[in-house]
């Protein structure tokens, strides 16, 4: 589904990562971690596209990411659901249209699609603030949805870049079940997150693959998680 092979990728005359092979299949779970700035982030854009290595290659869905045209990016990024470190929301907008500008980007009608969004809605808990302003809502509830927004197009793969980081551990708990529940409908789940105790949490409910980065490369963390 996503593949890496020997990946490299240098930023600002430096290597960031090195010799990165790393294989994501259908419908597994998987957390990233490591200290900031080791590159989790960089690992993510990688994943869906957004940057191309300095060696090595990036398989999405058996194709490689440097042969991609302007469309064949597009259709991919259908495919992957990406919620972001900094949630970025329009706020003028409502959350529900908020959640629903994936559809409208990709010229499918929300409108069409009024009884999925209501259901998301209703399955990330933000059936009562749909019609407020990105704004007006906690750090928790953006969180929720962007992972609404995030698979409002029903992607394969889900990549979650620290989608806990600034939330209570109540609400990270609650975070985590929405992330493990689409796992449990074939998704397949990338989480890059710092937060250890978070990851104890998620092995206690799926068989969850870690894998950090460390000098540069990944490497499979043992079981002291």
């Amino acid at each position: 589904m996503i593949d890496l092979e020997n990946v490299a990728y240098s930023y600002g005359g430096g290597e960031l990562l090195s010799d990165i092979s790393v294989k994501l299949a259908p419908g597994s779970f998987h957390f990233l971690t490591g200290p900031s700035g080791a590159g989790k982030t960089t690992f993510l854009k990688l994943c869906y596209g957004a940057l191309l290595p300095t060696a090595g290659h990036v398989r999405v869905f058996d194709a490689d990411v440097r042969g991609l045209d302007r469309d064949d990016v597009a259709n991919v990024r259908r495919k992957i659901g990406v919620v972001h470190q900094d949630v970025q929301f329009l706020d003028h907008l409502p959350v529900a249209d908020n959640i629903a500008l994936p559809l409208t980007v990709s010229g499918k009608a929300a409108d069409a699609h009024s009884a999925d969004l209501s259901e998301l809605m209703q399955w990330v808990g933000l059936t009562n603030r749909a019609a407020a302003l990105p704004p007006e809502l906690s750090g928790g509830e953006r969180q929720r949805a962007a992972v609404a927004r995030a698979v409002i197009m029903s992607p394969d793969v889900v990549l979650a870049d620290e989608p806990t980081g600034n939330i209570d551990w109540e609400m990270s708990q609650r975070i985590l079940k929405l992330l493990l529940e689409l796992n449990k409908m074939g998704k397949t789940v990338l989480i890059a997150t710092h937060d250890l105790s978070l990851i104890r949490a998620a092995k206690a409910e799926v068989q969850a693959r870690v894998l950090r980065i460390s000098n540069r490369r990944i490497q499979l963390a043992g079981a002291d998680l």
